[in-house]
């Protein structure tokens, strides 16, 4: 049967006991699609930079009835170092054995400027943070991914990172990037358990997406809670053997 994972329905049990590692969970869609995981079973450890932000997601999802408590995970990504990324892999492996998912959610957008006109150091940082950062954190997860029988990684990608655009610059550069990564990851793992795929969340209300459209009608935007079944579809056993792919999640 072939399931559309933009409508995809699915059981409150979906990822009972897994566990799932979700960047940028403080706002937007990373907080929304943790609190979504929580309620569906998984065990969350909230990454994020901001200790408040992800102890009121805590807290939310403590307040969840048979919820499993969740983990905080404070990194910056633009200050991160090797020692960094291995000493939360080492928490991560001391503490729960063994990762379910991952994904990618955390970003910066940069500036909307040309090419001509864009200035290098914010260029290294957007990429550092969008693409870097994320190959970091994945390497020192894919041990710990490769001890699931069903290990899911998702990266957040970009309408700018399939067709480049005016003025996106180093964000739609760095998706770009992203897409090619997941790709590479899935096809290197294409004979084990291990999935990587990339979801292109679309027009939604969140934080960067004022940034980038100032102007735009906000109340026209779906809200991040209504734009996760794909994420939950990729992070699911109905997407199993589902690898190297690229979806739209509106």
């Amino acid at each position: 049967m072939d399931i559309n994972p933009k409508t995809y329905t699915y059981p409150q049990d979906l990822l009972r006991d897994r566990i799932i590692l979700i960047t940028g969970a403080s706002d937007g869609i990373g907080r929304a699609l943790a609190i979504q995981a929580a309620e569906l079973g998984a065990k969350v450890i909230l990454h994020g930079r901001n200790i408040k932000k992800l102890e009121a997601v805590y807290d939310h999802i403590e307040s969840l009835e048979n919820a499993l408590q969740p983990s905080i995970a404070v990194m910056d990504f633009a200050t991160a170092t090797s020692e960094s990324y291995r000493s939360l892999a080492d928490g991560l492996e001391e503490e729960f054995g063994h990762l379910d998912g991952l994904v990618h959610n955390a970003g910066i957008l940069g500036d909307r400027f040309s090419i001509e006109q864009y200035d290098a150091v914010t260029w290294q940082q957007v990429m550092h943070v969008n693409l870097t950062a994320v190959f970091a954190l994945t390497q020192v997860c894919i041990p710990l991914l490769q001890k699931s029988d069903d290990a899911s990684v998702i990266y957040t990608s970009s309408g700018v990172g399939r067709q480049g655009r005016a003025f996106w610059g180093a964000y739609s550069v760095s998706k770009f990037a992203t897409e090619g990564l997941s790709q590479v990851l899935a096809d290197e793992h294409r004979h084990g358990t291990l999935r990587s795929n990339c979801v292109n969340p679309g027009a939604t209300r969140t934080k960067m997406r004022l940034e980038a459209y100032p102007a735009e009608n906000r109340d026209a935007l779906k809200r991040p809670e209504e734009i996760l079944s794909t994420y939950l579809y990729l992070l699911g056993p109905d997407s199993k053997g589902v690898t190297g792919q690229s979806f739209d999640a509106q």
